[in-house]
């Protein structure tokens, strides 16, 4: 690990610095594009409580049920139930985490770690609560672990980006 697996994390850090760096020569320090909080906080915890939360209310068969189903036009019924809409709803989610992933500020590596805990939150869920052991919630878990992956090989090739355009 000493030869190349800390490289990526000594990049994505010095980056930051740099980053830093530019937002103080800059002027106020601010970053642009919104509130760190908002930019720390992981989006795919949302749809993790949400299934939490339904869950442990009306128990992890409600995810089975249909919220609608439209004959198509090839006379195919298509059905769409309450844990497909929720997997939709995670794949919007995954969708702007994997976008946020492309700084490489503080922010981002906060929300990296955040990210990781969620995964690992939800993996300890999905192996030890009996309403957990379901397919939604499983893509849901995978999603996570992807969103995990994704930002830190998103955020380590942007640092290798902002080192090379630096030099």
């Amino acid at each position: 690990m000493a030869n190349g697996g800390d490289q990526g994390f000594f990049l994505g850090m010095m980056a930051s610095r740099r980053a830093q760096e530019r937002r103080a020569a800059g002027g106020n320090g601010q970053q642009k594009g919104g509130g760190a909080l908002f930019n720390i906080f992981p989006k795919m915890i949302i749809p993790v409580i949400i299934y939490s939360i339904v869950a442990f209310i009306w128990g992890g068969e409600v995810m089975n049920s249909v919220v609608f189903s439209p004959t198509m036009v090839s006379g195919a019924v298509w059905t769409l139930t309450v844990g497909d809409l929720l997997i939709i709803l995670g794949l919007i989610f995954l969708f702007i985490e994997t976008v946020k992933a492309a700084g490489s500020g503080t922010a981002t590596i906060m929300n990296h770690g955040l990210s990781m805990i969620v995964f690992v939150i939800s993996m300890a869920l999905f192996l030890l609560v009996g309403k957990f052991a379901t397919s939604t919630f499983f893509i849901l878990m995978t999603m996570t672990l992807i969103d995990t992956l994704a930002g830190f090989v998103v955020t380590i090739v942007a640092a290798r980006r902002d080192l090379a355009v630096a030099d």
